[in-house]
C-alpha cells in the first residue's frame, strides 16, 4: 500500500507492521473488529455466536459462527500473524460439528449470542434472521441445508500447507475463503486492509457460474414452489369474495404468488396489504413512498390520531414506526392455520371484514396527512 503525492507525481510504501508489534490479540482484537464489522469480509453476514462451544465431548471453541444471506452456516477462524498449520483442519472439524444444527438450534445459539452481547436488541432472534434473509417469517427460510457450512480462514499470512490444502478443498466443492489480514501505520493512524486470495473474486465469480445448476439442486426450491401454488390458490378464492361484495379495493388486482396482495388507498406509496402467511393472517396498510421522512411523516400524523381511528376500526392495531427502516407499518394480525384449505372460507371472511374496516378507518386520516405532508398547513393531531 502506497500514499500518491499528486505534486511531486510519487508514491511513498506506508509501513507494513505485524499485529504483535502493534499490540493486537486474535480474540481481544481481531475477533472483534470482524464481529462488528462482518462485511468485512466482502458480503452481507450475521454473526450469531462467539466463540462457539456447543460441541457435544469437546471444549474446542470456534472464533465466530455466521449466517449468509442464503442460509448457509459461515465457520470463521482468526489467526494472527501466521495461520499455523492447522488452521484448515480445525476449521473442517468445526464445520462437521455444526452440520447437525437444527433451525431451533441455530435461533437458540443467536438468542444466547443477543442475550449475552445486545441486551439492548429488542427484536428476537427469529425476527432477525428473518429480516437478514428477507423472508416474512422464519417458516419461509432453511436453514443449513445438507452440507452447505462454508469456511473463512482469517491470517495475516497464509502457511504453502494451508493455501495448497484451500485449493485442493475449492476443487472438491467445499466453499473455503481465505482471506490475508495486514495492518499498516501511517504516521498516528493504523490501517488494517483486508484481501480475499483464496478464491480470487474472479475465481469466485466462475465458480458461481459453474456450480449454479448443483446449487439449485440445494435449494428449497420445492418447498417455495408449494407454498406459491397454495397462496395463488388463496387468492383466487379471496378475489372471488372481494368482488362479488362491496368492497371495491381489489377489485382490479390479480392472484399472484407472494403473501401478500396489494391495492391503492388513494395516496401514492400507501398501499393497504392483504398478508396470508402459514401461522398468520392479517390486514395493513403499508406507508412506503420513496423519501423515508415522508413515510415517518404520515405514520406520525396517523398515530397522533390513532385513538380516533382504533374507535372507527374497533380494535387496537399494532403501530410499527420501523425505526432505522425506510417504510413504517400499521396492521392488524390473527393468528391462523393458513395452509389448512378446509378453513380457507373462515380466513378469507375475516380478511374481508377487516380489510373492510380498516379502508374505512383511515381513508380520511390518510387523504388529510398526505395534505398536510404537502402544505404543512394542518397541525399534527387535527384531520380533514
Amino acid at each position: 500500500m502506497y500514499t500518491l503525492n499528486h505534486e511531486q507525481n510519487r508514491i511513498t510504501p506506508i509501513a507494513v507492521k505485524t499485529f504483535s508489534e502493534l499490540g493486537f490479540t486474535e480474540r481481544k482484537h481481531l475477533q472483534e473488529w470482524l464481529a462488528h464489522q462482518p462485511d468485512a469480509l466482502g458480503e452481507e453476514l450475521l454473526i450469531i455466536q462467539k466463540e462457539f462451544d456447543g460441541f457435544d465431548d469437546t471444549r474446542e471453541r470456534l472464533d465466530l459462527l455466521a449466517l449468509d444471506k442464503d442460509g448457509n452456516l459461515v465457520i470463521i477462524e482468526n489467526k494472527l500473524d501466521d495461520s499455523g498449520r492447522d488452521v484448515v483442519w480445525q476449521a473442517i472439524k468445526y464445520a462437521s460439528y455444526c452440520a447437525s444444527l437444527t433451525k431451533l438450534q441455530i435461533v437458540e445459539i443467536f438468542q444466547q449470542y443477543l442475550k449475552r452481547y445486545e441486551p439492548n436488541q429488542e427484536q428476537e432472534a427469529t425476527q432477525l434472521i428473518a429480516d437478514f434473509l428477507d423472508a416474512p417469517d422464519l417458516d419461509e427460510v432453511k436453514l443449513n441445508l445438507g452440507n452447505s457450512q462454508r469456511l473463512m480462514l482469517v491470517a495475516a499470512n497464509f502457511r504453502k500447507e494451508v493455501t495448497s490444502t484451500a485449493l485442493w478443498l475449492l476443487g472438491q466443492g467445499i466453499s473455503v475463503q481465505c482471506f490475508k489480514v495486514t495492518p499498516y501505520v501511517l504516521g498516528t493512524q493504523l490501517l488494517l486492509n483486508i484481501d480475499q486470495i483464496i478464491p480470487t473474486p474472479e475465481a469466485t465469480e466462475l465458480m458461481i457460474g459453474i456450480n449454479a445448476k448443483e446449487a439449485e439442486e440445494k435449494t428449497t426450491e420445492v418447498v417455495v414452489k408449494s407454498r406459491h401454488n397454495v397462496r395463488l390458490a388463496y387468492w383466487e378464492k379471496a378475489l372471488e369474495v372481494f368482488h362479488n361484495s362491496h368492497c371495491s379495493l381489489f377489485n382490479n388486482i390479480s392472484p399472484g404468488k407472494d403473501h401478500w396482495l396489494s391495492a391503492g388507498s388513494g395516496v401514492s406509496g400507501c398501499p393497504y396489504n392483504l398478508i396470508f402467511l402459514q401461522k398468520e393472517i392479517r390486514v395493513e396498510l403499508w406507508i412506503a413512498k420513496a423519501q423515508g421522512e415522508e413515510n415517518t411523516f404520515i405514520f406520525d400524523y396517523l398515530e397522533s390520531n390513532k385513538s380516533s381511528i382504533e374507535t372507527a376500526f374497533g380494535d387496537e392495531l399494532e403501530w410499527l414506526r420501523l425505526e432505522g427502516k425506510k417504510s413504517c407499518r400499521i396492521q392488524y394480525s390473527h393468528q391462523a392455520e393458513g395452509f389448512n384449505k378446509e378453513r380457507w372460507s373462515e380466513w378469507i371472511a375475516w380478511h374481508l371484514e377487516h380489510m373492510i374496516r380498516l379502508e374505512q378507518a383511515f381513508k380520511k386520516p390518510l387523504q388529510a396527512a398526505a395534505q398536510s405532508r404537502k402544505t404543512h398547513s394542518l397541525p399534527m393531531g387535527q384531520m380533514l
